[in-house]
């Protein structure tokens, strides 16, 4: 497998799995994704349009965003997703969407928290999924969430599990709580069938942490290992399995950790970076991190199986691009801070 360009990335990224073509035929009903605008947001789209054309069936794929990215409403209907512009901390807006049967939330706010936006960061985590989870009462939803719900923990205990008490750091991972939260009341009030898609975290060559610590390695400057380990999972693969999460919806909500099978060292992913670039590696401090955000995801694992694509594969490839001159989004994880801070 190689990728030369963007286009054939978000091909990839888009790219529906034989079984997620089955089970999209299965399920009744349109698909709404609500903030389809971010960063995973339009090859998730672009999946779903994929599976519904392969899998033959009458099914629209509605893309809701405000639309703020130039261009971006024209490639989503050019790839089969209508879009729909829409600000939804605006009630009365969100009313006037689409009926659809199931659908993705991806709508929220990280970056920024911290310093002045403790109040925009709430409204859309924990103001706006109240507005969706009334709206879409009659429907089904996967909610995508984050392992920053749980307390930070050391590579030796594997992670945390799904059944293991959030404990979140700072507000922005309260903040995300308070989401889970919400939807949890709303699926108790309305028995709406809700999943908690608890991601960290999502591998797009644009971005992600092997984008950050490739970018350091490539431009000699020093890795930071603040946090010594991480999950990490291919995009594709996140959109694959968000897309078959609908089937899988309860009342009251499940929870699912998503993201590799791998606990990752942070010198591991950096040391193969810099024998593939041929350059030398430094790190922010002698000994690294021994806490962070890490998932166990054995129960996504044995639902959907092994992710599409390898940590070793995604490590070369994320190689390749930047060595190549591939585009960047400019958006870094920030996957080294402990500190509960965006």
């Amino acid at each position: 497998m190689d990728i030369t360009n963007e286009e054939e990335l978000d091909s990839l990224l888009s790219e529906p799995s034989p079984a997620l073509v089955t089970e999209i035929a299965r399920i009744d009903g349109d698909i709404a994704i609500l903030g389809i605008g971010g960063k995973i947001g339009p090859t998730l789209g672009r999946m779903a349009a994929r599976a519904v054309d392969r899998a033959g069936v009458d099914k629209a794929v509605y893309g809701v965003s405000r639309f703020s990215e130039a261009g971006l409403r024209k490639k989503l209907d050019s790839w089969g997703v209508e879009s729909v512009s829409c600000d939804l901390l605006d009630r009365d807006s969100v009313a006037k969407l689409p009926d659809a049967r199931n659908v993705i939330f991806m709508a929220g706010r990280k970056f920024g928290t911290s310093g002045g936006g403790e109040a925009t960061t709430w409204a859309m985590n924990a103001v706006l999924p109240s507005i969706v989870a009334d709206r879409y009462r009659n429907g089904r939803i996967v909610v995508f969430s984050t392992g920053c719900v749980y307390p930070l923990v050391g590579a030796a205990g594997g992670g945390s599990v799904e059944a293991d008490r959030p404990e979140p750091v700072g507000e922005y991972a309260q903040s995300c709580l308070a989401r889970e939260r919400v939807f949890e009341y709303g699926s108790g009030r309305h028995g709406t069938p809700v999943l908690l898609f608890r991601l960290n975290y999502a591998i797009d060559l644009r971005y992600g942490v092997l984008h950050d610590i490739a970018m350091s390695v490539w431009e000699g400057r020093p890795v930071d290992n603040s946090v010594g380990e991480f999950n990490a999972i291919w995009q594709g693969d996140v959109n694959d399995w968000a897309l078959r999460c609908l089937e899988h919806c309860t009342s009251p909500p499940t929870a699912l950790n998503v993201t590799g099978p791998e606990v990752e060292a942070v010198s591991r992913v950096a040391g193969e970076f810099g024998r593939i670039m041929g350059k030398q590696v430094r790190y922010t401090r002698p000994v690294p991190g021994k806490a962070g955000y890490l998932s166990n995801a054995a129960r996504a694992l044995s639902m959907f199986g092994r992710p599409r694509v390898s940590m070793d594969e995604m490590i070369r490839l994320q190689a390749e691009w930047v060595m190549a001159g591939g585009r960047s989004l400019g958006k870094p994880t920030h996957f080294e801070v402990s500190t509960g801070e965006f």
